[in-house]
Protein backbone atom coordinates (compact mmCIF):
# COMPACT_ATOMS: atom_id res chain seq x y z
CA UNK A 1 0.00 0.00 0.00
CA UNK A 2 0.90 3.50 -1.27
CA UNK A 3 1.74 6.00 2.22
CA UNK A 4 0.30 9.00 1.51
CA UNK A 5 2.18 11.92 1.53
CA UNK A 6 2.11 15.92 1.89
CA UNK A 7 2.95 17.07 -0.95
CA UNK A 8 3.75 20.93 -2.45
CA UNK A 9 4.02 22.04 -6.29
CA UNK A 10 6.00 24.43 -7.22
CA UNK A 11 5.26 25.47 -10.29
CA UNK A 12 1.73 24.84 -11.15
CA UNK A 13 1.49 25.05 -15.14
CA UNK A 14 0.82 22.10 -17.14
CA UNK A 15 3.30 19.80 -15.77
CA UNK A 16 2.47 20.66 -12.12
CA UNK A 17 -1.10 20.81 -12.47
CA UNK A 18 -1.46 17.73 -14.78
CA UNK A 19 0.67 15.55 -12.13
CA UNK A 20 -0.33 17.01 -9.23
CA UNK A 21 -4.11 16.16 -10.65
CA UNK A 22 -3.06 13.06 -11.15
CA UNK A 23 -1.64 12.30 -7.59
CA UNK A 24 -4.64 13.96 -5.85
CA UNK A 25 -6.75 11.49 -7.82
CA UNK A 26 -4.81 8.85 -6.61
CA UNK A 27 -5.49 10.15 -2.90
CA UNK A 28 -2.34 12.27 -2.31
CA UNK A 29 -2.24 15.29 -0.19
CA UNK A 30 -1.61 18.15 -3.02
CA UNK A 31 -1.05 21.09 -2.10
CA UNK A 32 -0.83 23.65 -5.10
CA UNK A 33 1.19 27.13 -5.16
CA UNK A 34 -0.31 29.01 -7.80
CA UNK A 35 -0.21 32.33 -9.70
CA UNK A 36 -2.45 32.44 -12.98
CA UNK A 37 -4.99 29.87 -11.88
CA UNK A 38 -5.11 30.72 -8.16
CA UNK A 39 -8.81 32.53 -7.89
CA UNK A 40 -10.70 29.80 -10.32
CA UNK A 41 -9.12 27.15 -8.80
CA UNK A 42 -9.81 27.91 -5.40
CA UNK A 43 -13.18 28.64 -6.77
CA UNK A 44 -13.96 25.90 -8.90
CA UNK A 45 -11.56 23.36 -8.51
CA UNK A 46 -9.26 21.51 -11.10
CA UNK A 47 -10.63 20.35 -14.84
CA UNK A 48 -7.78 17.82 -16.53
CA UNK A 49 -8.77 16.90 -20.22
CA UNK A 50 -6.35 13.89 -20.50
CA UNK A 51 -6.42 11.12 -23.93
CA UNK A 52 -6.66 8.74 -21.22
CA UNK A 53 -9.93 10.34 -19.37
CA UNK A 54 -10.94 13.84 -18.41
CA UNK A 55 -11.67 14.28 -14.84
CA UNK A 56 -12.32 17.06 -11.96
CA UNK A 57 -11.12 17.97 -8.33
CA UNK A 58 -13.75 20.16 -7.10
CA UNK A 59 -12.06 20.58 -4.10
CA UNK A 60 -8.20 21.45 -4.58
CA UNK A 61 -5.43 22.77 -1.72
CA UNK A 62 -4.65 26.32 -4.04
CA UNK A 63 -1.90 29.00 -2.17
CA UNK A 64 -0.50 32.57 -3.17
CA UNK A 65 1.89 31.78 -0.94
CA UNK A 66 4.68 29.24 -0.18
CA UNK A 67 4.57 29.97 3.60
CA UNK A 68 0.40 29.27 3.72
CA UNK A 69 1.71 25.63 2.96
CA UNK A 70 4.48 24.81 5.33
CA UNK A 71 6.51 22.04 5.39
CA UNK A 72 5.61 19.01 3.03
CA UNK A 73 6.90 15.39 2.70
CA UNK A 74 7.95 15.96 -1.17
CA UNK A 75 8.15 19.16 -3.06
CA UNK A 76 7.85 18.95 -6.55
CA UNK A 77 9.49 21.56 -8.94
CA UNK A 78 7.97 22.36 -12.32
CA UNK A 79 9.05 25.80 -12.39
CA UNK A 80 10.21 26.95 -15.85
CA UNK A 81 14.13 27.49 -14.99
CA UNK A 82 14.04 31.21 -16.47
CA UNK A 83 12.77 31.70 -12.87
CA UNK A 84 15.19 29.91 -11.00
CA UNK A 85 16.37 32.83 -9.02
CA UNK A 86 13.25 32.59 -7.42
CA UNK A 87 13.28 28.87 -6.76
CA UNK A 88 15.07 28.90 -3.53
CA UNK A 89 12.28 31.32 -1.83
CA UNK A 90 9.41 29.42 -3.42
CA UNK A 91 11.18 26.16 -2.11
CA UNK A 92 12.20 26.83 1.52
CA UNK A 93 9.20 27.23 3.14
CA UNK A 94 7.97 23.52 2.33
CA UNK A 95 11.15 22.52 3.46
CA UNK A 96 11.44 20.16 6.92
CA UNK A 97 13.82 17.68 8.51
CA UNK A 98 12.49 14.85 6.13
CA UNK A 99 11.85 17.16 2.61
CA UNK A 100 12.54 15.12 0.11
CA UNK A 101 12.67 17.95 -3.32
CA UNK A 102 11.73 15.84 -6.97
CA UNK A 103 12.49 18.42 -9.82
CA UNK A 104 11.17 17.96 -13.21
CA UNK A 105 12.50 21.02 -14.91
CA UNK A 106 13.99 21.12 -18.03
CA UNK A 107 17.91 20.83 -19.16
CA UNK A 108 20.71 20.98 -16.66
CA UNK A 109 21.97 22.44 -13.79
CA UNK A 110 18.37 22.29 -11.89
CA UNK A 111 19.43 19.86 -9.17
CA UNK A 112 22.99 21.63 -8.43
CA UNK A 113 20.70 24.80 -7.65
CA UNK A 114 18.57 23.14 -4.95
CA UNK A 115 21.51 20.96 -3.11
CA UNK A 116 23.62 23.92 -3.06
CA UNK A 117 21.16 25.17 -0.76
CA UNK A 118 19.19 22.19 0.72
CA UNK A 119 21.58 19.51 0.77
CA UNK A 120 22.80 17.24 -1.78
CA UNK A 121 21.05 14.13 0.00
CA UNK A 122 17.81 15.57 -0.24
CA UNK A 123 17.50 15.78 -4.00
CA UNK A 124 15.83 14.28 -6.80
CA UNK A 125 15.23 15.01 -10.27
CA UNK A 126 13.13 13.50 -13.49
CA UNK A 127 12.74 13.91 -16.63
CA UNK A 128 9.44 14.13 -17.66
CA UNK A 129 8.29 12.99 -21.29
CA UNK A 130 4.69 14.89 -21.45
CA UNK A 131 2.66 16.52 -23.69
CA UNK A 132 0.22 18.94 -22.30
CA UNK A 133 -0.84 22.57 -22.24
CA UNK A 134 -2.86 24.92 -19.87
CA UNK A 135 -6.33 25.97 -21.10
CA UNK A 136 -8.49 28.63 -19.43
CA UNK A 137 -7.77 29.30 -16.10
CA UNK A 138 -8.37 25.99 -13.76
CA UNK A 139 -8.41 23.75 -17.11
CA UNK A 140 -5.31 21.88 -17.80
CA UNK A 141 -5.50 19.81 -21.53
CA UNK A 142 -2.89 16.49 -21.47
CA UNK A 143 -2.48 15.46 -24.86
CA UNK A 144 -0.04 12.49 -24.73
CA UNK A 145 2.82 10.95 -23.40
CA UNK A 146 3.67 11.26 -19.49
CA UNK A 147 6.08 8.75 -18.55
CA UNK A 148 8.71 10.11 -15.40
CA UNK A 149 12.22 8.59 -14.58
CA UNK A 150 13.30 9.95 -12.21
CA UNK A 151 16.48 9.48 -9.85
CA UNK A 152 19.02 10.74 -7.11
CA UNK A 153 21.16 13.53 -7.47
CA UNK A 154 23.69 11.60 -5.59
CA UNK A 155 23.32 8.60 -7.61
CA UNK A 156 22.43 5.16 -7.46
CA UNK A 157 18.99 3.70 -7.33
CA UNK A 158 17.70 4.37 -4.31
CA UNK A 159 14.38 3.16 -1.98
CA UNK A 160 13.38 6.38 -1.57
CA UNK A 161 13.31 6.89 -5.61
CA UNK A 162 11.52 2.83 -5.53
CA UNK A 163 9.19 4.33 -3.85
CA UNK A 164 8.16 7.57 -5.67
CA UNK A 165 7.84 5.60 -8.55
CA UNK A 166 5.29 2.98 -7.00
CA UNK A 167 3.45 6.84 -6.06
CA UNK A 168 3.62 8.02 -9.60
CA UNK A 169 2.65 4.04 -11.20
CA UNK A 170 -0.55 4.08 -8.52
CA UNK A 171 -1.68 7.28 -9.82
CA UNK A 172 -1.40 6.33 -13.23
CA UNK A 173 1.62 8.12 -14.30
CA UNK A 174 4.07 5.67 -15.91
CA UNK A 175 7.40 6.05 -14.14
CA UNK A 176 10.80 4.39 -14.14
CA UNK A 177 13.59 5.08 -11.00
CA UNK A 178 16.93 4.99 -12.80
CA UNK A 179 20.28 5.10 -11.22
CA UNK A 180 21.88 7.58 -13.56
CA UNK A 181 20.17 10.66 -13.66
CA UNK A 182 22.74 12.46 -15.33
CA UNK A 183 22.05 10.05 -18.19
CA UNK A 184 18.23 10.61 -18.53
CA UNK A 185 18.74 14.55 -18.46
CA UNK A 186 20.70 13.68 -21.32
CA UNK A 187 18.65 11.41 -23.41
CA UNK A 188 15.33 14.14 -22.92
CA UNK A 189 18.05 16.33 -24.22
CA UNK A 190 18.12 14.62 -26.99
CA UNK A 191 14.98 15.66 -27.94
CA UNK A 192 14.49 18.94 -26.22
CA UNK A 193 17.59 20.60 -27.66
CA UNK A 194 16.45 20.48 -31.44
CA UNK A 195 12.68 20.72 -31.51
CA UNK A 196 12.28 22.95 -28.81
CA UNK A 197 14.97 25.14 -30.82
CA UNK A 198 13.56 24.76 -34.37
CA UNK A 199 10.10 25.09 -33.54
CA UNK A 200 10.53 28.21 -31.61
CA UNK A 201 12.81 29.90 -34.24
CA UNK A 202 10.55 28.74 -36.92
CA UNK A 203 7.25 28.73 -35.37
CA UNK A 204 6.29 26.08 -36.42
CA UNK A 205 4.94 22.76 -35.05
CA UNK A 206 7.29 19.58 -35.19
CA UNK A 207 5.23 18.17 -37.81
CA UNK A 208 5.76 20.92 -39.97
CA UNK A 209 9.44 20.80 -38.92
CA UNK A 210 9.69 16.95 -39.69
CA UNK A 211 7.59 17.25 -43.31
CA UNK A 212 10.99 18.91 -44.81
CA UNK A 213 13.20 16.04 -45.96
CA UNK A 214 15.79 19.21 -44.95
CA UNK A 215 14.27 19.75 -41.55
CA UNK A 216 14.22 16.04 -40.77
CA UNK A 217 18.10 16.02 -41.46
CA UNK A 218 19.03 18.53 -39.51
CA UNK A 219 17.48 17.61 -36.40
CA UNK A 220 18.84 14.05 -37.10
CA UNK A 221 22.29 15.96 -36.84
CA UNK A 222 21.51 18.30 -34.30
CA UNK A 223 20.51 14.95 -32.22
CA UNK A 224 23.81 13.23 -32.79
CA UNK A 225 25.80 16.09 -31.37
CA UNK A 226 23.69 16.19 -28.33
CA UNK A 227 24.34 12.14 -28.18
CA UNK A 228 27.96 12.79 -28.65
CA UNK A 229 27.83 15.69 -25.71
CA UNK A 230 26.07 13.60 -23.56
CA UNK A 231 28.50 10.30 -23.92
CA UNK A 232 31.39 12.93 -22.60
CA UNK A 233 29.77 12.79 -19.42
CA UNK A 234 30.81 9.90 -17.87
CA UNK A 235 27.53 8.47 -18.08
CA UNK A 236 27.26 4.96 -16.53
CA UNK A 237 26.62 3.84 -19.74
CA UNK A 238 26.69 5.49 -23.02
CA UNK A 239 23.66 6.73 -25.37
CA UNK A 240 23.05 4.12 -28.22
CA UNK A 241 23.11 7.01 -30.72
CA UNK A 242 21.37 5.34 -33.66
CA UNK A 243 18.68 3.46 -31.50
CA UNK A 244 17.85 6.51 -29.79
CA UNK A 245 17.39 9.17 -32.17
CA UNK A 246 15.53 6.45 -34.33
CA UNK A 247 13.28 6.10 -31.71
CA UNK A 248 12.87 9.93 -30.92
CA UNK A 249 12.25 10.65 -34.09
CA UNK A 250 9.57 8.15 -34.17
CA UNK A 251 7.66 9.10 -31.64
CA UNK A 252 7.51 12.63 -32.37
CA UNK A 253 6.21 11.91 -35.65
CA UNK A 254 3.39 9.79 -33.64
CA UNK A 255 2.63 13.38 -31.64
CA UNK A 256 0.86 15.00 -34.86
CA UNK A 257 1.47 18.99 -35.01
CA UNK A 258 2.62 19.39 -31.62
CA UNK A 259 3.84 22.89 -29.83
CA UNK A 260 6.76 22.29 -27.82
CA UNK A 261 7.07 24.78 -24.58
CA UNK A 262 10.01 26.88 -26.05
CA UNK A 263 7.80 27.37 -29.19
CA UNK A 264 4.49 28.14 -26.96
CA UNK A 265 6.96 30.60 -24.88
CA UNK A 266 8.40 32.24 -27.88
CA UNK A 267 4.39 32.85 -29.29
CA UNK A 268 3.25 34.08 -25.83
CA UNK A 269 6.10 36.75 -25.58
CA UNK A 270 7.51 34.66 -22.70
CA UNK A 271 11.35 34.19 -21.93
CA UNK A 272 13.13 30.95 -22.89
CA UNK A 273 14.95 28.21 -21.07
CA UNK A 274 18.06 28.99 -22.71
CA UNK A 275 20.19 28.47 -20.11
CA UNK A 276 19.15 25.32 -18.76
CA UNK A 277 18.56 23.72 -22.13
CA UNK A 278 21.13 25.26 -24.12
CA UNK A 279 23.86 27.24 -22.00
CA UNK A 280 25.17 24.85 -19.19
CA UNK A 281 24.51 21.75 -21.60
CA UNK A 282 26.81 23.21 -24.05
CA UNK A 283 29.28 24.27 -21.68
CA UNK A 284 29.83 20.55 -19.78
CA UNK A 285 30.13 19.34 -23.44
CA UNK A 286 33.21 22.02 -24.13
CA UNK A 287 34.70 20.89 -20.74
CA UNK A 288 34.75 17.05 -22.30
CA UNK A 289 36.11 18.58 -25.45
CA UNK A 290 33.19 18.07 -27.26
CA UNK A 291 32.19 21.41 -30.10
CA UNK A 292 27.99 21.42 -30.67
CA UNK A 293 28.06 23.49 -33.15
CA UNK A 294 24.46 23.45 -34.92
CA UNK A 295 23.18 23.33 -31.17
CA UNK A 296 25.40 26.64 -30.72
CA UNK A 297 24.42 28.31 -33.49
CA UNK A 298 20.39 27.57 -32.44
CA UNK A 299 21.07 28.46 -28.79
CA UNK A 300 22.53 31.79 -30.87
CA UNK A 301 19.89 32.65 -32.64
CA UNK A 302 17.52 31.90 -29.87
CA UNK A 303 18.93 34.18 -27.56
CA UNK A 304 19.43 37.06 -30.18
CA UNK A 305 15.37 36.53 -30.79
CA UNK A 306 15.09 37.42 -26.66
CA UNK A 307 13.18 40.97 -25.83
CA UNK A 308 15.54 42.79 -23.67
CA UNK A 309 14.29 42.42 -19.99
Amino acid sequence: MIKKMRIGIVGSGALGLYYGGMLQRSGQGVNFLLRRDLHAIQQNGLHVHSVNGDFYLPQVAGFANANEIGPVDLVIVGLKTFANDHLINLVRPLVGEQTAILTLQNGLGNEELLAAEFGGENILGGVAFLCSNRGESGHVHHLGEGKIRLGEFSGGLSERSKILQAMFETAGVPCEAVADLRRARWEKLVWNIPFNGLCALLRQDTDQVLALPEGRELAHRIMQEVVTGGNAQQLQQPIDGREFIERMIYLTDQMGGYKPSMMIDRLENRPLELEAIYAIPLQQAAAAGINMPRTQMLYTLLKAGESPI
